[in-house]
This record gives structure tokens, C-alpha cells and sequence, in this order.
């Protein structure tokens, strides 16, 4: 049964199989489908997490919920929040 408020039904299929949260998928996929919004351009001007201090890491780890945060060495929260 399809979902009224995703605009791209295709899109969100097709993100939610490549593992995408159900929020996530319907994000993408409602922009998209808007012509207003240019989802594949690049996002923010923000340097690369390898540039970050492990401090500066923790620091967005907290902000945005990461458990185990503490116990992470820098690869570690760089994937942690890659893949939030």
C-alpha cells in the first residue's frame, strides 16, 4: 500500500533496499520530487571528519546521541557518525 506522504515512491523503495532508514529514505525521496530541491548537490562546507580532533568528534557524538561514544578511538566515531 503506498505511503501518502512519500512523493517518490520508486526512490524510497529503492533506498529503503539499499539499507537507507525508513526516515532517511523518505527525506531523499520527497526531495527529489520536488523541483525546488537539488538533493544531489553537496551538502555544507564542514572539513571531513579525518580532520576533526577526537575531542571535537566526542563533542558531536554527544550532541547527537551516539552510544559508547567514550569508548571509540577516532576511526571508530568517524563511522558512528558517518552512519547516523
Amino acid at each position: 500500500m503506498p505511503n501518502p506522504s512519500i512523493k517518490d515512491e520508486d526512490t524510497y523503495r529503492a533506498l529503503r533496499d539499499q539499507g537507507a532508514s525508513k526516515e532517511k529514505a523518505a527525506r531523499i525521496a520527497n526531495a527529489q520530487a520536488s523541483k525546488d530541491m537539488n538533493p544531489s548537490h553537496k551538502g555544507g562546507k564542514a572539513p571531513p571528519y579525518e580532520d576533526w580532533t577526537l575531542d571535537d568528534l566526542r563533542g558531536r557524538a554527544t550532541e547527537i546521541g551516539i552510544e559508547g561514544r567514550w569508548d571509540m578511538n577516532k576511526s571508530d566515531l568517524i563511522k558512528a557518525l558517518r552512519n547516523h
